[in-house]
């Protein structure tokens, strides 16, 4: 029997790349008619700058959301400035920042470029613990996180307290596959992205995998962590489709009918 009192809050929300087209007010709008708690503020299109970082706070207070994340598009390895990502995740009150790690698969780098990924890694990690904010390395292809066994193997050899991952499940992989995969990587997984795609990367509703989202839950519910869990991509983009979305994220989060 599950023990009810020790089951982790998962916490609802939306990453404004879904809406990528969408004005901050839009999407602010979406995510509050859709009951969702708050949201992943995506660099690529929403939070550009500081005013646009403040544009998307202020909005986001007045619907009484908060801000979970910033979307970074930065890549670990480029040893660029990090600066602009800090300054706009502490404006967003954001109490993370998401990375990717590199942009070669696990198969494909090399030991220069594993070292390059690890040392910008921990260089960004120690600005970031600086100022009280988490980093969180995207869960994708054609990165160093790119499976479970790649991502553990880089989360070990970067060693940093502020450092996890998000999950989202792998594009081809089968409900018991991308299961397996969460399992592995779970101890670190600090916010999962959730969506439904195709073998072809088609985007579906959120409910046509029903029994894998479902499971998901379960497992995160049970695994005794808070976290954040993140609509990312609906069907056509449409707003409505992420309400659609929203309702059925509510239904197995939070238990909601």
């Amino acid at each position: 029997m599950i023990d009810l009192t020790t089951l982790a809050d998962l916490t609802p929300g939306i990453c404004s790349v879904t809406l990528r087209s969408a004005s901050i007010e839009e999407v602010v709008s979406v995510a509050s008619e859709a009951g969702l708690a708050g949201i992943e503020w995506g660099t690529d299109a929403h939070v550009t700058d500081t005013a646009s970082a403040e544009k998307a706070r202020e909005a986001s207070e007045e619907a009484g959301l908060t801000a979970l994340s910033l979307g970074s598009y930065y890549r670990a390895g480029s040893f660029g400035d990090f600066e602009q990502e800090l300054k706009l995740a502490e404006i967003l009150g954001a109490p993370r920042i998401r990375i990717w790690a590199g942009g070669s698969g696990s198969a494909d780098a090399d030991a220069e470029l594993r070292d390059a990924v690890i040392r910008d890694a921990r260089r960004v990690a120690g600005l970031a613990a600086e100022r009280g904010i988490s980093i969180a390395f995207e869960y994708h292809a054609n990165t160093l996180t790119d499976s479970p066994e790649a991502t553990l193997d880089l989360l070990d050899r970067v060693g940093q307290g502020n450092v996890g991952t998000y999950w989202q499940p792998a594009v081809g992989l089968s409900d018991q596959q991308a299961l397996e995969s969460l399992h592995k990587v779970l101890p670190h997984v600090v916010g999962v992205h959730c969506f439904s795609w195709g073998p072809e990367a088609e985007r579906q509703p959120l409910r046509s995998r029903k029994q894998l989202w479902q499971a998901v839950s379960d497992v995160l519910g049970g695994n005794g962590k808070d976290m954040d869990v993140m609509i990312e991509f609906v069907a056509d983009d449409l707003p409505e489709n992420v309400l659609n979305d929203a309702t059925f994220l509510h239904s197995i989060a939070l238990g909601e009918d």
